[in-house]
C-alpha cells in the first residue's frame, strides 16, 4: 500500500459517475444530514485539511467474486437511503473505497445530485414531507454562521422562488462549477449574471474559488491498496474504521452474506434467527457469529473458516437456497438442549451444538426429535456426546478443524447418530474426547457455580427428565457452614478448614427439581431426607439416584460425607460415558 499522488474533486465525481469509484459490501450506509454536507463544502473553500483517503485497487476477477454497489448521488430519507447494487460485467479494473464513503458521498450528493429528508409536522407516508434538495452558494455574502465562512445551503425549489427578487442574495447551483472547464467560465458567468456591476468583487472570487477548489486544486490525497487479498483488505478496513463503535471482523463478513442474498434479507433474517434462539426455555446466548458458522458447516461449504473467501457469491447463494432448512435446525437444536437443562449459564460452547444441528438438519428436520419415543435412542447418544464435548472444550479456541471432522463423520453414517465413531475421528488427535485419571479429578474439583459444574452434573443423572427446571442445590445448605454452627457443634477449630473450604464442592451438589429445592431451602439434609421419603426403601433409593453414601449423614460427619461420594461420583463418571472406558 503506497502514497499516491493526489487527484482533483472533479476528477473523483466522474469517476464516481463511470462506475469507476466503488463500494464494497462491508461499507456502512451514507449518514451524514444537509447540515454535515454544507460544513464539509465550507471547509474545502477554506483549504481545512479533509484527511486521508483510503483506495483499493480490484482486479477483475475480485470484482464477481463478491457484491460491490454505486455511490449515492441522491438520498432520500424515505425512500432511497440504501447503496444500489451494481453488476461490472466486462470492466476491467475499478477502485473501491475503503476509507472516505462519506466524504465521498457528500460530494457527489453535493455536485450531482439531491438530498430529501423529512419536514417536520408533516406525516411520514406523504410525499409533500421529502422535498427534494439541491446545494447551492450564495454569491452574495459570506455565511452568518460563525462557524462557516461561506453560505452553502441545502434548498427546494420554494425557497429559489422566495429568495430570487431579494438583491443581497444570489443562490448558486453548485452542482454547474463541474461543467465549467475553465476557470474563465466561472467568471463569465458572474459578468453574465450582473454579479460584477457594483464592483463588489466577493461574487466572482468565491466562485472563482469554488471552481479552483473543484477543478485544480487536488484536494483527494490517498493510499492505494493493490494486493488482492481480501482478508488483508478487510483488516485494514477495520483498523482504518475502528473510531467510535468497534468494528468486528464478523460484523463485515456479514455485510458481505447480506449484499449476496438475492431473495432473502439476510440482515433481517439472521438477526431475527439469533433472537428467537436466544429466547428458547431460559435463554440463551447464542451470537450472529454462532449463526454464521452454522450456515457455513450445514449448507456443506467446503471451507467454513471467517475468512473473506468463503463468503463468496457461490457459497452465500448455497446458504440461502438452504436458509430454511438451516434455520428450523438450529430451531430444534436449541429447543433440544434447552429440554436438557442447558442454557447461557451453562452451555459454555456454542459451536459445540453444530454437529448436532447437522444431523438434524441432515435427518429431515424431524419435528419431534425433540419429545418422540421414536428419537429416544439417539437423544441419549446426543446429550452424551454434547456432554463429553462441552467437558473435554472439544470446541474450545479454534474449532474449525473438529467441525470439519465431526461433519464428514455425520456425512457418511447412514443410520444414527454415530457417537461412537465421532470420538474414535478424534482420538489421535490434540481434540481427543477420551479422559485420563487426572482429567476425571478435575471434573470432581468443580464447585457450586462454575460454568462446567451443571455438564458434570448432567452426566451423574442420565435418567433426569428436564421437563421441569432443575436446579443445582447444596445437599448440606450453605447456611450450615459457618464458624459459629462448627463451634456450636463442638467441631475443633483446626479442623473447621474440613466444611468451610469444601462447601461448594462437587461433592455437596446435586441435582433437585426447582420446587423441591425451594421446599428444602435451608433444612438440615438429614431430616429433610427423613421427611420427604416414606421409609427405608424410598430412602435407598434416593440415595441411589444421588450417589449418597451408605454413611451416618449427620452435618458433623460431613468430611467423611465428602470423601465417600467423591468416590462414588468418579465411579459413576467412569462407567457413565463409554469413551471414559477407553482410559481405564
Amino acid at each position: 500500500m503506497g502514497y499516491q499522488m493526489p487527484i482533483s474533486i472533479k476528477k473523483v465525481v466522474e469517476g464516481i459517475q463511470s462506475n469507476e469509484y466503488i463500494l464494497p459490501a462491508i461499507q456502512r450506509e451514507f449518514v451524514w444530514d444537509i447540515e454535515q454536507i454544507e460544513k464539509f463544502f465550507d471547509s474545502l473553500m477554506k483549504e481545512y485539511p479533509i484527511g486521508i483517503f483510503l483506495f483499493w485497487k480490484i482486479n477483475p476477477e475480485s470484482l464477481q467474486r463478491f457484491q460491490f454497489y454505486r455511490f449515492m448521488d441522491r438520498f432520500h430519507e424515505r425512500d432511497f437511503k440504501h447503496n444500489e447494487p451494481i453488476e461490472l460485467v466486462g470492466q476491467h479494473d475499478a477502485t473501491a473505497v475503503l476509507d472516505g464513503q462519506q466524504r465521498l458521498t457528500a460530494l457527489n450528493i453535493g455536485l450531482r445530485g439531491w438530498y430529501a429528508h423529512k419536514m417536520p409536522y408533516y406525516h411520514w407516508n406523504s410525499d409533500h414531507a421529502f422535498p427534494r434538495k439541491k446545494l447551492y452558494l450564495d454569491l452574495r455574502k459570506p455565511s452568518e454562521d460563525p462557524e462557516k465562512d461561506y453560505e452553502f445551503k441545502f434548498l427546494r425549489e420554494v425557497d429559489l422562488e422566495k429568495d430570487q427578487n431579494n438583491p443581497s442574495i444570489y443562490w448558486f447551483p453548485v452542482d454547474k462549477i463541474i461543467d465549467f472547464n475553465e476557470m474563465q467560465d466561472a467568471f463569465e458567468y458572474c459578468v453574465d449574471a450582473g454579479l460584477t456591476e457594483s464592483g463588489d468583487k466577493y461574487p466572482h472570487k468565491t466562485l472563482l474559488r469554488l471552481w479552483s477548489v473543484i477543478h485544480k486544486d487536488n484536494a483527494v490525497h490517498y493510499f492505494l491498496e493493490e494486493e488482492q487479498n481480501l482478508d488483508r483488505v478487510l483488516n485494514i478496513f477495520i483498523r482504518v474504521n475502528s473510531g467510535g463503535t468497534q468494528l468486528s471482523y464478523s460484523d463485515l463478513l456479514l455485510s458481505i452474506a447480506i449484499a449476496q442474498w438475492e431473495e432473502l434479507d439476510a440482515r433481517e433474517e439472521i438477526y431475527n434467527l439469533v433472537d428467537e434462539l436466544n429466547s428458547v426455555g431460559e435463554g440463551f446466548n447464542f451470537s450472529k457469529d454462532f449463526v454464521l458458522k452454522s450456515s457455513l458447516v450445514l449448507s456443506d461449504t467446503t471451507q467454513i473458516a471467517f475468512k473473506v473467501d468463503n463468503f463468496n457469491r457461490e457459497n452465500m447463494n448455497r446458504i440461502e437456497k438452504s436458509w430454511e432448512g438451516i434455520s428450523r435446525a438450529l430451531r430444534l437444536t436449541a429447543n433440544l438442549v434447552s429440554s436438557w437443562g442447558y442454557s447461557r449459564q451453562t452451555l459454555v460452547s456454542a459451536n459445540a451444538l453444530i454437529p448436532i444441528a447437522y444431523f438434524i438438519f441432515k435427518r429431515g428436520n424431524p419435528v419431534n426429535i425433540v419429545e418422540s419415543k421414536q428419537w429416544e435412542d439417539e437423544r441419549k447418544k446426543i446429550r452424551r456426546w454434547l456432554i463429553t464435548a462441552l467437558l473435554k472444550r472439544a470446541f474450545s479456541g479454534q474449532s474449525d478443524s473438529v467441525l470439519r471432522t465431526n461433519r464428514g463423520v455425520l456425512q457418511d453414517s447412514m443410520d444414527g447418530f454415530p457417537e461412537e465413531e465421532l470420538y474414535s475421528k478424534l482420538a489421535a488427535s490434540s481434540k481427543n474426547m477420551s479422559f485420563s485419571e487426572a482429567e476425571l479429578d478435575g471434573l470432581i474439583s468443580y464447585q457450586y457455580d462454575q460454568r462446567y459444574t451443571f455438564s458434570v452434573l448432567a452426566l451423574l443423572y442420565p435418567w433426569l427428565k428436564y421437563d421441569q427446571h432443575f436446579h443445582v442445590d447444596h445437599i448440606y445448605p450453605r447456611s450450615m457452614f459457618t464458624q459459629s454452627n462448627l463451634e456450636s457443634l463442638g467441631v475443633p477449630r483446626d479442623r473447621w478448614f474440613e466444611w468451610l473450604d469444601h462447601v461448594n464442592d462437587l461433592a455437596n451438589l446435586q441435582l433437585l427439581q426447582g420446587l423441591q429445592n425451594e421446599e428444602k431451602s435451608d433444612q438440615d439434609f438429614e431430616q429433610w431426607l427423613m421427611d420427604r421419603c416414606e421409609g427405608e426403601l424410598e430412602i435407598d433409593f434416593y440415595r441411589e439416584q444421588h450417589m449418597i453414601p451408605e454413611i451416618d449423614l449427620r452435618f458433623e460427619n460431613f468430611p467423611e460425607f465428602r470423601v465417600k461420594r467423591e468416590e462414588m461420583i468418579k465411579q459413576k463418571l467412569r462407567g457413565t460415558v463409554n469413551v471414559l472406558k477407553t482410559m481405564d
